[in-house]
């Protein structure tokens, strides 16, 4: 079976943006008085788009927010991060080259859960966004990861662009959590692990795993299929 598209994740798998993320989100919570956990963010968390985050704190923490609330504090979490971004790159050592490699040989998107404005300001800083089919965010689908939604939302996107009848079976997901890799097992893709973000260990249900973008090796992703 051929490879026919490319769907990457971003934050954690093209940006260095989760550190970021993590001390946007601690600043909204400690001005309201709530502790926010490095490690229990990354342990817990880092799957979640941002109103996943409040909803699940703001339910631990029984504070009784409404979904009003939860969007002002999404909004001013946005912001946080866009003050945190200021001037400097985020993206992974190799990300930009890995990114004009895949895009020379097949198509390619992107299904985050971060917001869309975020990748957008990241990919454009960088000169990247042309090389996207479709970009899948936070706010493209009802659910987000680790429902399969993002991924086949990416999907039905890439299909114009890659002939007829494109299944998910012959895309591969680029990942480095195991929220992530769920999301693209559960929409029908194959996987490849970025060991960015947690270790082998646990990306060990991935078809593939890699150090980073930079050991992104185009013939070895379509060998997956000969496994």
């Amino acid at each position: 079976m051929p490879l026919r598209a490319i769907v990457f994740d971003f934050d954690g798998v093209i940006a260095n943006s989760e550190p970021l993320h993590f001390r946007a989100f601690r600043a909204v919570l400690s001005d309201l008085g709530l502790a926010f956990d490095e490690r229990d963010y990354y342990a817990r968390f880092l799957g979640f788009d941002d109103v996943g985050v409040f909803e699940a704190v703001g339910a631990e923490r029984g504070t009784g927010w409404t979904s009003a609330q939860v969007r002002g504090l999404v909004a001013d979490k946005a912001v946080r991060l866009e003050a945190l971004e200021h001037g400097a790159s985020v993206l992974f050592p190799g990300a930009a080259e890995a990114i004009r490699r895949a895009a020379a040989t097949v198509p390619i998107a992107i299904a985050s859960g971060a917001r869309g404005e975020e990748i957008r300001r990241v990919l454009d800083g960088s000169g990247l966004a042309h090389y996207f089919t479709a970009i899948v965010a936070a706010e493209d689908t009802r659910v987000s990861k680790p429902a399969p939604d993002p991924y086949l939302r990416a999907v039905e996107l890439l299909a114009p662009v890659t002939g007829a009848n494109l299944r998910a079976a012959e895309c591969v997901a680029i990942e480095d959590s195991v929220w992530g890799l769920a999301s693209a097992r559960s929409a029908g893709l194959r996987t490849v692990g970025v060991t960015n973000t947690y270790d082998r260990s646990a990306l060990g249900d991935a078809d593939l795993i890699i150090a980073s973008l930079e050991a992104l090796d185009l013939a070895q992703l379509a060998g997956i299929w000969s496994r």
